[in-house]
């Protein structure tokens, strides 16, 4: 790809990015040979992280047309990665158009693309910012601009708290955004556990301290939950992530374990 034969400015050339190794898990082609190398070895520790990286976008996209349905028009998407086919903006605008998007990101390839996707869309906008500095992003001119925080409004944190460390408060972070939605605004998530296949997410989380920008720190079912703190799940709850609201005709795992993220979309309590 273009990307191999140059480095964006705040690139490290010997980590690989969690934002471009997703694109790769998805077939995506804004990604380094560094990043390619990173999900080769990862795909050794579990033979389906692509099927895993897809059961996880497809959640991202049931999600978003159920806020729709809910009545959303207002979309924040934190750690928003490398924009591919079926992204927010897309599925939230084709059933509502008009629907307002927020992306955040920090990794430089993440936001430039962003914002050559999105240049041609009013409605849909890209904020460089790290989702560990919640004020910084909810003050940033994108979120003024197209975000109204006294309407409903739905944050995403897909699969990007298990990259923040507990010195970092995953908690704090959901609160503080939590704190600055409306009465019921929206929270969807999903996030690692170490609960069904320890050995493989230790292993994970080795393969990512040791090659990428970002550790990830798995966590259990009951550390996970507690991230809603302050919402109302939504039907069926918090589940592994191809068992939350699957599509007609969507195959369900007879081992849902084996798909060791869990998904959950929960309502800000009134």
């Amino acid at each position: 790809m273009p990307g191999d034969r140059f480095l964006p400015k705040g690139v490290d050339p010997g980590k690989a990015s969690v934002a471009r190794m997703y694109d790769a898990m998805l077939g995506g082609e804004h990604n380094f040979a560094i990043d390619r190398e990173a999900v080769a070895a990862f795909t050794a520790i579990d033979p389906q992280v692509r099927t895993l990286a897809r059961a996880n976008r497809a959640f991202l996209q049931r999600a978003v047309r159920f806020l729709v349905d809910a009545g959303v028009r207002q979309f924040i998407d934190l750690g928003s990665g490398i924009p591919t086919q079926g992204n927010v903006h897309e599925v939230a605008q084709s059933a509502c158009p008009g629907t307002r998007v927020v992306y955040v990101d920090n990794d430089p390839v993440a936001v430039a693309h962003s914002a050559s996707l999105l240049a041609d869309n009013p409605d849909a906008d890209i904020v460089d910012a790290d989702i560990r500095r919640p004020a910084d992003v909810l003050s940033s001119p994108q979120v003024r601009r197209l975000i109204d925080l006294d309407q409903p409004v739905a944050v995403l944190m897909i699969t990007i708290l298990h990259f923040i460390t507990s010195e970092e408060s995953p908690a704090g972070i959901a609160a503080a955004f939590r704190d600055a939605l409306p009465d019921g605004g929206w929270l969807a998530l999903t996030h690692a556990t170490n609960e069904d296949r320890p050995g493989t997410a230790a292993a994970v989380g080795q393969l990512y301290r040791s090659r990428a920008t970002s550790p990830v720190t798995a966590r259990s079912r009951a550390e996970i939950l507690a991230l809603f703190d302050g919402f109302e799940l939504a039907e069926p709850g918090l589940v592994h992530v191809p068992l939350w609201r699957p599509d007609p005709g969507d195959p369900i795992p007879e081992n849902p374990s084996e798909y060791w993220v869990y998904a959950g979309v929960g309502r800000k309590r009134r």
